[in-house]
């Protein structure tokens, strides 16, 4: 008989949790798929629980549960960038293999994480660090190994969907929503990382990284929020046949007619429209959904529960059993089971290329523009004008009927552009005498 795969899991709050009740409720099905026992031996909390097994020791030390020797694998579920490196670190230095659901911590620091791993042959796995329990990182790290991508684009922060969903479906202002989030236990009471991006940045992070072959480059993805959405904006999106959502882009891009300085990676999350037909434009409520682009394959879409109790503790434990499997390589008693290892990201270390990360003045988007401007003759000419020198082509216009003091909202819609035309653009109708208020401006992008 072969002998039991020892867990130590690091965090009892919520998933740590889930984690403990998947394992009890699924026992059997474990086992029947790993050939091997799987128990819990330890978990590192400061609080005594009076629900766990007596069996499971609970050890306020958590550097020493990280290094225990009662352990195979170390579960790391208490979040933060700090004392969980620091624990990760010290389980890797003790020969432990590592499951983590900590997208800020591999964003930031994964480069040195997975390095260190490396060097001690254990393996750091986190499958639950992005979309939930959607198996997006072994799909990208695996099922997608053979195909080129050239973009992929996801709603990968429920928050922010259920606010934008809520908004276009009952007509809720942001703050409205935003409360009643926090009430349901969506968001945060400091709910920055959410409505900010900054939360989506991380996983955008780990996704292109894995998608592109490139070394984790968090401070490099272009990040913004959702609070400037208005419900007006929301309404005039409609209109013109789009939703507004708050998606992360990965996007490869080729040299431009030889201009090598326009060839690399944008990494950009922020509001955006896109058609309403759209697969994406369909993920509602606090749902996830990464949609991938790559070669042959095409486009498909990747959709579920993003958080949660269950939805994690389940993308945790298929990191677990992928360990297993691993362990089970040199298990003489084991002789049937091939073990692997697949790298980190997904591309083996010394392959990781240096294709530069493009700035914010590099990207290139549609546009959605509303600009407020007195009901004068010559107003619209102008602005067109202003757009066709700067090299910016109008694919829509929507011209609203006045309103107070005689301003009249003008919403166009233009085609992908250079974002430092459109910044120099925008800077010139705003200086514009018959405008009355600054340019608001939503990225457009058709998924196409």
């Amino acid at each position: 008989m072969s002998k039991s795969i020892k867990l130590a899991i690091l965090g009892l709050g919520t998933v740590g949790t889930g984690v403990v009740n998947l394992i009890n409720d699924n026992l059997d099905e474990l086992k029947r798929r790993s050939g091997r026992d799987i128990v819990i031996t330890e978990v590192g909390t400061r609080r005594q629980r009076d629900d766990i097994d007596p069996n499971i020791i609970q050890n306020s030390d958590l550097m020493a549960t990280a290094a225990s020797d009662n352990a195979d694998i170390v579960i790391e579920l208490i979040g933060g960038t700090t004392l969980a490196k620091e624990l990760i670190m010290h389980a890797i230095k003790h020969g432990k293999h590592v499951v983590t659901a900590n997208k800020a911590l591999l964003a930031e620091h994964g480069n040195e994480i997975f390095a260190l791993a490396e060097a001690n042959n254990v393996h750091v796995a986190y499958e639950a660090a992005v979309a939930g329990g959607i198996p997006i990182i072994k799909v990208m790290r695996e099922a997608l190994a053979a195909n080129r991508v050239d973009w992929l684009a996801g709603i990968i922060n429920g928050t922010g969907n259920f606010i934008m969903t809520e908004m276009r479906d009952k007509g809720r202002p942001f703050a409205d929503v935003l409360l009643e989030a926090q009430e349901l236990g969506y968001a945060e009471a400091d709910p920055t990382f959410d409505v900010e991006g900054i939360d989506a940045a991380h996983k955008l992070a780990l996704l292109a990284s894995i998608a592109f072959g490139i070394p984790l480059q968090f401070d490099k993805v272009y990040c913004e929020g959702i609070r400037n959405i208005t419900l007006q904006d929301v309404s005039y999106a409609e209109e013109l046949g789009y939703r507004i959502k708050h998606v992360g882009f990965a996007v490869r891009r080729d040299a431009n007619e030889g201009n090598d300085e326009s060839a690399g990676i944008e990494l950009r999350v922020h509001p955006t429209l896109i058609p309403q037909d759209a697969l994406l434009a369909n993920v509602n409520g606090v749902k996830n959904a990464v949609l991938v682009n790559s070669h042959p394959l095409g486009q498909t879409l990747y959709y579920g529960d993003g958080a949660g109790a269950g939805a994690t503790a389940s993308a945790v434990m298929a990191d677990v059993m992928d360990l297993v499997r691993v362990l089970n390589t040199n298990d003489p008693n084991n002789p049937g089971n091939n073990g692997h290892h697949v790298p980190h990201l997904a591309f083996v270390p010394e392959q990781l290329s240096d294709t530069p990360i493009l700035r914010a003045e590099q990207m290139i988007t549609g546009y959605y523009l509303r600009v407020h401007a007195y009901d004068n003759p010559g107003v619209l000419a102008d602005i067109t004008r202003i757009l066709s020198d700067a090299g910016i082509n109008i694919d829509a216009i929507l011209q609203k009927p006045a309103h107070k003091l005689g301003q009249v909202p003008v919403i166009i819609l233009t085609l992908p552009v250079v974002e430092s035309q459109m910044n120099l653009a925008i800077e010139k109708i705003e200086k514009l005498e018959t405008i009355t208020d600054k340019v608001v401006r939503i990225r457009l992008d058709e998924l196409a």
